[in-house]
């Protein structure tokens, strides 16, 4: 597909300027139910007659269940269940998959035939408690016959190697090599190719609560009613249903407050089928909610693992013309989302930088670790921070300042396409560069970094320039296969606004509820702008699946942007009857009026108007008072689709718009490394972000600081770490080190806008650019501060012991010298 076959882009939108609540810090309109401890999780809730389900886990990696004695456990007290994973399979379908060739790789809900990670789960109890459940648990016996087990995903797919599902033939779930522009040509011309070979580690999100639900199976009319604080993807709940063995119309899933996710609970479905089926099973509500070692080992949402080997081909003047990136991805033991999380990186994958071409290869390879799933970037922060090492280590080749190489590549004319044929829609990017280098006081640390050099102190300036894609587009979860079993292309939002008689406005919404990115509040302000109300006045509730419009919910930094078009429409709707109302109510022509203050008047004539409730009032409780083709009420809804998408070609050398709302953002750590210890501690750190216009800057600056520390974890301290033998030896907290507030330093945040021509009020996707910028500052940060002793990191986390390892390499590479 050329430039001149693109459709073309949606209209440019117009933004007014007198904005009165989108753009304003306010408190969240959730906060006062939280902090009073009236949130609603899982964990709080309690049902008449509810009964508690709890899962027992494989201790090996790879077994065969040779079978399985559950008549201790039957007979124990409280007991009402026990569910063996071959029972399961009668019960329950495969759960929904993503994934390539799910056939050949089915994924359950209990593992029937072998286990294939530690932590698999093979049998369920339901008992009065989950106490007694997990008594009964260890009353269970299972025979398993142990077998070979893969960790390393290279040498997964080498010829040999333990398959993980032998119907697939091949630890391999994907292979496919991408090329976008002239690749050859680039690199053939280029006067300098970078190489090097990078490794990112698993690790994940860890929300405050686990995944649970609550189910209850009514089987007087066969629904089935589940309470989760996991699911999203409404759209597309009727998998649920099919895995549930009901119709899709009996199933009703109601959102409960997530208590924390960062992408770990994005369609975590295996909880709320397990739940469904045990309610099922005895007839009555049951709870299940995974403990910390369940969530740690068998959540089925561990961050990306991934092996590269790049090469940046580089003009002696700094100027970057291509990128070819040939990565492997430890998928663990299933692949729900497919490839998902590179459609993510294709998204933004040369970064804000103008080059010309990019080869891009992807291996999945599965092992006998807990699977993949989504955690904050879902894997374009994993792209942002090789990008990023290359860039850097380019800069030192070619010893050029690393400012300088990367202004010098700056893209500075908007929309622009990037190879791959996504779209950036807006951005100024010397801008945020200025602007942090100015607050993060780059200059002075440059001169405090030269001093303590020479007292033998180490001391590094990280800074990294880098993207935070939003809004996704169905296509990117079928681009990669030339003939996709299913090549969907919708991913909407939906609400519903109602004005009652005496005024007040409710706003219902279709998806997953306060996932962190407070939804309540950001459409609070949204409705607020349109009809000149106070924010805290608007009520906000949630409807379930079965009542619900189409929704999608959240994922990719998409609910401000989708959620503000759906109350623009539904606002549009009201508005225009209201108008209409107005009209008849003064006896003037709907073109004499305007909206001013919350209410229509005659234009000039002030003193002659109706404000909303006026107009409400009459309209719920005057029919009479109106002409007999108006309806009484005033309520309307949008169904409001993705605004700017187009489709990839054929050929795949273009995989279309599908990302276009591309915030930017400069992170700038200032760090000190202890050459002794290996430890890393923070002097300053600075961040610039762009995220199109503000909505809430106090509940952006919350993502942006709770994403860093997110980011700090990935680059330091957290590791998903297996043995040899597959043994997960980072199941709790003891070992799995998370940073606390004294880890993580006080940030210096600002803010540039460029709005986005494309939506509502120039609004683009925020919620996860912390987590995509640091790991890469703090790596780049690193390295700064031990280049002059000839050390570069190049894995992730640096833990002291990689640390002192690649120090120690270094003091014996000089010392051969």
């Amino acid at each position: 597909m050329t430039t001149t076959d693109r459709p073309a882009a949606p209209p440019v939108r117009t933004h007014k300027e007198d904005r009165t609540w989108v753009g304003r810090s306010i408190r969240r309109v959730e906060d006062p139910k939280f902090l009073r401890g009236r949130g609603g999780y899982i964990g709080d809730m309690t049902v008449p007659g509810m009964l508690y389900a709890a899962v027992l886990r494989s201790p090996h990696a790879h077994a065969v269940i040779a079978g399985i004695d559950v008549v201790e456990a039957l007979a124990a007290p409280g007991v009402h269940a026990v569910i063996t994973g071959e029972q399961a399979a009668e019960l329950c379908d495969p759960l929904p998959d993503f994934g390539p060739n799910p056939a050949a790789h089915t994924w359950r809900c209990l593992a029937v035939d072998k286990v294939r990670y530690v932590g698999e789960g093979v049998a369920v109890v339901v008992a009065d408690s989950r106490y007694l459940a997990e008594d009964a648990l260890a009353l269970i016996e299972v025979e398993y016959e142990p077998l070979p087990a893969v960790v390393d995903p290279e040498r997964a797919l080498e010829d040999g190697a333990p398959l993980v599902h032998d119907d697939l033939g091949s630890n391999c779930a994907y292979e496919r090599t991408f090329d976008f522009g002239d690749v050859e040509r680039d690199f053939a011309e280029a006067d300098v190719i970078v190489t090097d070979r990078l490794r990112w580690h698993r690790s994940g999100g860890q929300p405050l609560e686990t995944v649970g639900a609550v189910a209850d199976f009514d089987h007087a009319t066969g629904a089935l009613t589940v309470h989760t604080n996991s699911l999203s993807f409404t759209s597309y709940l009727f998998m649920v249903a099919g895995t549930m063995k009901i119709p899709a119309n009996k199933l009703d899933i109601r959102p409960v407050p997530a208590g924390g996710s960062f992408g770990s609970k994005l369609f975590a479905t295996k909880p709320a089928v397990i739940a469904g089926m045990c309610s099922r099973q005895v007839g009555r509500p049951v709870q299940y909610l995974e403990d910390r070692v369940d969530n740690m080992s068998n959540c089925d949402h561990h961050g990306s693992d991934r092996v590269y080997d790049v090469r940046l081909a580089v003009m002696r003047d700094g100027t970057i013309r291509g990128v070819d990136i040939d990565t492997v991805e430890d998928y663990g033991a299933y692949i729900q989302f497919g490839v998902g999380h590179h459609g993510n990186a294709l998204a933004q994958v040369v970064g804000p930088y103008a080059m010309t071409s990019v080869r891009y290869r992807v291996r999945a390879a599965l092992t006998n670790k807990n699977q993949q799933g989504a955690y904050r970037g879902f894997g374009s922060e994993v792209n942002n921070w090789m990008l990023e090492q290359m860039v850097d280590k380019a800069a030192r080749e070619l010893d050029l300042d690393p400012v300088e190489l990367r202004r010098r590549n700056f893209i500075r004319e908007f929309p622009h396409f990037i190879p791959t044929g996504n779209v950036y829609d807006s951005g100024d990017y010397d801008a945020v560069l200025d602007k942090a280098l100015e607050l993060s006081e780059y200059k002075r640390w440059r001169i405090e970094q030269a001093k303590a050099r020479e007292e033998g102190r180490c001391i590094g300036i990280g800074l990294i320039t880098a993207q935070e894609r939003s809004v996704f587009s169905a296509t990117e979860f079928w681009f990669w296969f030339d003939e996709p079993g299913a090549p969907v292309t919708s991913m909407p939002e939906s609400v519903t606004l109602k004005v009652d008689a005496t005024g007040g406005i409710t706003a219902t919404l279709y998806s997953c509820a306060f996932w962190g990115n407070s939804p309540e509040t950001m459409v609070a302000q949204l409705v607020a702008e349109e009809f000149d109300c106070d924010p805290h006045d608007v009520s906000i509730v949630y409807q379930g699946s079965k009542n619900g419009l189409p929704a999608t919910g959240p994922g990719g930094s998409r609910t401000t942007v989708m959620l503000a078009g759906a109350v623009e429409g539904a606002t549009a709707k009201i508005k225009a009857k209201a108008l209409r109302a107005a009209a008849h109510l003064l006896e003037a022509n709907p073109d004499d009026l305007e909206w001013v203050d919350g209410g229509y008047q005659v234009k000039g004539v002030p003193e002659q108007r109706k404000s909303l409730a006026d107009i409400a009032v009459m309209l719920h409780l005057f029919k009479h008072s109106f002409p007999e083709d108006m309806e009484s009420g005033l309520e309307d809804s949008k169904v409001f689709d993705h605004p700017y998408t187009t489709m990839p070609s054929a050929d795949r050398t273009d995989l279309g718009v599908f990302y276009p709302f591309m915030g930017h953002a400069c992170h700038v750590p200032v760090v000190e490394v202890d050459l002794e210890t290996g430890s890393v501690s923070f002097l300053a750190y600075a961040a610039v972000h762009d995220c199109g216009t503000l909505v809430n800057p106090r509940s952006l600056a919350g993502h942006i600081v709770g994403g860093t520390a997110q980011g700090i974890g990935t680059a330091l301290y957290e590791e998903f770490v297996y043995d040899d033998d597959g043994q997960l030896l980072t199941s709790s907290f003891l070992d799995y080190l998370i940073p606390s507030a004294m880890e993580v330093p006080e940030l210096r945040i600002a803010h540039h806008e460029t709005p986005s021509p494309y939506t509502l009020h120039g609004i683009k996707g925020g919620g996860e650019g912390g987590r995509m910028m640091a790991p890469a500052a703090i790596n780049v940060a690193v390295n700064d501060a031990l280049a002059h002793l000839g050390v570069r990191v190049t894995e992730l986390p640096i833990t002291p012991d990689r640390l002192r390892a690649a120090i120690r390499a270094a003091e014996s590479a000089r010392g051969r010298e």
